[in-house]
């Protein structure tokens, strides 16, 4: 029996279980921020604290009906609906802000991480996940494929951030797998043609080599990814 392919099938496994890890270091009772929040995907990670949701309230699933949609969305459960950039707190309101594959959806991000130092206490924890590179999804609000990791080390220092943990989502092959994997559904939306059965069985081919040439990899992450997970802290 033949093993089962994985190669590009664990950018939102691994995200997950990031997340979950990182915020268990986070002290019990502590006020965190889910900002760009959604529909609340990752409240069940904060049982342990104290969670307060924040997001634009605009996206309703279809958007303009450009690239990928969810066809529908769920904006009655948020706790604060405004601008990310403008958010009704007061200064030093949080002990930790997380903002989970939001950045891409903002016109301004750099404006983002400012309110994030204004509302964070000192030591506070700030968790920010986005994608490296990224089809277009969520349109008309997707305004960026996504960042790098110098990002990340040149702005969040500027706003008084100390990063303790970054790290790359995945890999060049784990990235060209799942875009391999997404090709027959793209195929069909976008040609109206449906892979043939050798077809599929050449992606088979690929994805069984790029599986071994992940295993073996050694820092092809710094040409391509799926997204960084970043910890810091305000200092």
């Amino acid at each position: 029996m033949l093993k089962k392919l994985t190669v590009g099938t664990k950018n939102e496994y691994s995200r997950l279980e990031w997340l979950e890890k990182t915020l268990k270091k986070i002290p019990q009772k502590s006020r965190i921020l889910d900002a760009g929040a959604g529909e609340l995907k990752y409240k069940d990670l904060c049982e342990h604290l104290k969670y307060v949701s924040q997001d634009f309230g605009k996206y309703d699933g279809a958007g303009d009906g450009i690239g990928k949609q969810t066809k529908e969305w769920n904006n009655s459960i948020l706790d604060i609906i405004c601008d990310i950039t403008d958010i009704p707190e007061k200064d030093d309101s949080f002990d930790a802000i997380m903002c989970i594959e939001v950045f891409e959806h903002l016109p301004d991000p750099i404006s983002a991480i400012k309110e994030f130092s204004r509302l964070l206490q000192e030591e506070g924890h700030l968790i920010i996940t986005a994608p490296f590179c990224s089809l277009t999804h969520f349109s008309p609000y997707h305004f960026y494929t996504g960042f790098n990791k110098n990002f990340y080390v040149n702005h969040l220092s500027d706003y008084g951030f100390k990063i303790i943990d970054i790290q790359p989502n995945g890999n060049y092959f784990e990235y060209i797998a799942q875009e391999l994997r997404r090709l027959n559904s793209v195929a069909k939306k976008y040609s109206n043609k449906n892979l043939k059965i050798y077809e599929k069985l050449m992606i088979k081919t690929f994805l069984y080599s790029l599986e071994k040439l992940s295993k073996n990899d050694h820092g092809s992450s710094e040409l391509l990814n799926f997204g960084y997970f970043v910890h810091a802290i305000k200092k």
